[in-house]
């Protein structure tokens, strides 16, 4: 090998990127991912298997010192790297920076037999040029203090859920899991439909007077005042609480002239949003391109490594995507300053940086999330991208050039009328300049309202009273979910992305049809278990969000030298072990019935139920194991089959393949094998006539490359 200098990367991408920049000298190879870890107790020694690492593979009375082996699939990959570092005048480690990165260096050093008192670790946030030869002229020891702070997580979610699991499997059903930030997580999705399950609708009515005053000009009033008494709880008339209520406002607004008796307008700036961090881009992914945690953040690694950029060759796009900081860079706050008041003019300019600190605690090590170079604007590079790609670098890219923008203004509308006894009210918000939102969306609260002088009598067109119902509380989304994890300090940027994807593959959580986590009658009962036995003030909580959000303060103070993680360990197992052996205790926990369809079975006339599998629901016979017939349930998208729907009468359905990937079909497979990727929509491409079809909140044709926005959102 003639380059002298060996540098280990994470992935083979992110390795093909940084050999670019770094020239002949340098030999740049990937461990993929961990090379070693914390083995199954199966594929311990033999002379292990029985002694005091045979159940976790942590010697939990010898300081829960853990047992690492190196991986059986990476066992060449280590063969290989041993080979190239006897090649080798040097060394530089250079995997991710967070945590995990640096924990999959230190373990690439022990094997590798690398002296961890020398200089190998190289730290770069962007995968550019500059940054990368900066790093590698400067490299740095080994994090140890990190180090321990991954391993005290490891060694603990180890505990608990070779602890727990088989305690599921034991009271309740073989093959079930908990651990620390899932078993949150699932207590507050079934907490939240607890109270849905407990909610009681408050009846209220709504009494609405459309009006026009001189000039054409509409304005659309609410009643929320009676006898000079607010009818408002927060921003619901809750106090006209009957139709008598309601009728007698109305009767007065007939009988009197409606008047203006106040139009305010208040100017007010809207700050600049920050821009990302892990959790806040994984929310507005799945907000407003429609894509889950585990999908936004594999998208934004290869944004992270490099795509192949024309007429610059492999470019790392954003900063690592792994973080909750805020803080940017000078160099980076330069270059976006310069380019804002080239492309958007000086106006739109303010007149020092915009900072931002970012909530909690927060790892200030790390870059808020940015293009490295705001000059490659997403249409400069968009044919180096694949549409996902694209989508979430332009969402990028719009949130960081916003954030350094100018405050936008709006205007801020309130009508008040007033007809003898009752009093009515508009408001509306209007944009007086556009500052960043003319790179990033501004949501307005309500329409730009007419100025109206005091005094003006109204002229009533249409008056209405409509009864509504309280709401319970909303389901939490991917977003929401995310959110409160994060406020309740809950896991942390790494972590964020599987929450979802394991509760749903354990069968404890499904979406309805807004998209909306709701828990299935085994996630209830295991939370439910998990709730009795776990969630005491006196031992260890799992279930609690408090208690969980400790044990990442614990964490972060064993990274900041505070504690030693074998303290933060024992401590918490001290505890926990006392609250299992309770446990153990416990009766068995009955599941609840499968749910009849009120279908017999077409092969041997029992009851069919409803049942979840691997792969979500299906149908099937109550007289299994004799009767092995399933079926599975279709979900029906309201779209005719772009086959055989106009003739045939097949609907387009849901279904999901074998990889757990979901599909389209038709409801009259076998008979009609049509089949999709993306989910069609019905309508015709307005440009070839083609069908068209949905992704998130935008429609597109797959043959000519028509794309526009649709307020429908995606069954995706």
């Amino acid at each position: 090998m003639a380059a002298s200098k060996l540098v280990i990367v994470e992935s083979p991408a992110k390795a093909q990127t940084i050999e670019g920049y770094l020239g002949p000298d340098y030999h740049v190879t990937a461990s993929i991912g961990h090379i070693r870890d914390l083995p199954q107790p199966k594929e311990l020694p033999d002379t292990m298997k029985k002694g005091p690492y045979g159940r976790f593979a942590v010697n939990v009375e010898d300081g829960f010192k853990p047992y690492y082996m190196v991986n059986p699939d990476k066992k060449k990959k280590v063969a290989e790297l041993r080979r190239l570092l006897k090649e080798a005048d040097e060394l530089y480690l250079a995997t991710d920076e967070d945590r995990e990165g640096e924990a999959i260096a230190w373990h690439l050093a022990e094997v590798l037999g690398v002296d961890l008192a020398s200089r190998c670790r190289v730290r770069f946030y962007e995968i550019t040029a500059n940054a990368v030869r900066s790093a590698v002229q400067a490299p740095d020891f080994i994090d140890q203090n990190r180090v321990d702070a991954q391993q005290a997580r490891r060694v603990l979610d180890r505990l608990v859920g070779y602890t727990l699991s088989p305690l599921l499997w034991k009271k309740i059903r073989y093959g079930l899991s908990a651990g620390r930030v899932q078993s949150v997580a699932l207590n507050l999705i079934c907490q939240r439909e607890r109270e849905i399950q407990k909610f009681v609708p408050d009846p209220y009515w709504v009494v609405t007077v459309r009006a026009s005053a001189p000039g054409d000009r509409l304005y659309e009033l609410r009643a929320d005042r009676l006898d000079g008494k607010s009818l408002m709880k927060g921003t619901l008339p809750l106090l006209i609480k009957d139709e008598a209520t309601a009728d007698d406002i109305l009767e007065e607004v007939r009988n009197h002239p409606l008047t203006v008796s106040e139009f305010r307008l208040r100017e007010s700036p809207r700050a600049a949003p920050a821009p990302f961090r892990t959790s806040t881009l994984q929310q507005e992914a799945s907000r407003r391109l429609g894509m889950v945690p585990r999908r936004t953040m594999r998208v934004a690694q290869e944004l992270y490594e490099g795509l192949n950029v024309p007429g610059r060759g492999s470019v790392g796009l954003i900063t690592y995507m792994r973080t909750d900081s805020l803080r940017l860079s000078e160099e980076a706050l330069a270059l976006c300053r310069d380019f804002i008041e080239r492309t958007y003019g000086a106006e739109r300019l303010p007149k020092a940086p915009n900072v931002y600190a970012a909530p909690g605690r927060s790892q200030d090590a790390h870059e808020a999330i940015r293009p490295t170079d705001v000059t490659l604007t997403p249409e400069a590079v968009r044919d180096a991208m694949s549409p996902e790609q694209f989508r979430l670098y332009d969402m990028i890219w719009r949130r960081f050039t916003a954030c350094q923008m100018a405050p936008a203004v709006t205007a801020k509308a309130t009508l008040r009328a007033e007809a003898g006894r009752v009093g009515l009210k508009q408001e509306g918000e209007s944009l007086v300049f556009d500052g960043w939102s003319a790179v990033w969306p501004l949501d307005l609260k309500g329409e730009r309202l007419e100025p109206v002088e005091a005094g003006t009598v109204l002229t009533p067109t249409d008056m209405t009273k409509e009864q509504r119902f309280t709401r319970p509380p909303a389901r939490y989304s991917e977003a929401s979910l995310i959110k409160t994890l994060e406020e309740n300090g809950v896991g942390r940027p790494s972590t964020y992305a599987t929450i979802s994807g394991t509760l749903d593959v354990r069968g404890y959580v499904e979406k309805n049809e807004e998209k909306r986590f709701c828990p299935t009658a085994l996630g209830m009962t295991v939370d439910e278990f998990l709730m009795r036995y776990f969630d005491r003030k006196d031992l260890s909580s799992i279930v609690d969000a408090g208690f969980t959000a400790q044990m990442e303060r614990e964490l972060d103070e064993v990274e900041e030298t505070r504690r030693r993680w074998l303290d933060v360990v024992r401590e918490f197992w001290t505890e926990f072990s006392r609250t299992v052996e309770e446990a153990q205790s416990a009766e068995r926990v009955p599941l609840p019935e499968p749910e009849p369809i009120g279908e017999d079975c077409p092969e041997c006339g029992k009851p069919l139920v409803k049942k979840r599998g691997r792969f979500g629901e299906f149908i099937a016979c109550t007289g299994y194991p004799e009767c092995r017939y399933t079926r599975a349930i279709l979900k029906t998208i309201g779209v005719s089959c772009p086959k055989c729907g106009a003739e045939q009468g097949g609907t387009v359905v849901k279904r999901r393949s074998r990889t757990g990937r979901t599909f389209y079909g038709c409801s009259r497979y076998p008979d009609c094998d049509y089949t999709s990727w993306n989910q069609p929509t019905g309508d015709r491409c307005p440009e070839c006539g083609a069908d068209l079809y949905r992704r998130g909140r935008t429609r597109f044709c797959t043959q000519c490359g028509y794309k526009a926005a649709d307020d429908a959102p995606s069954d995706e």
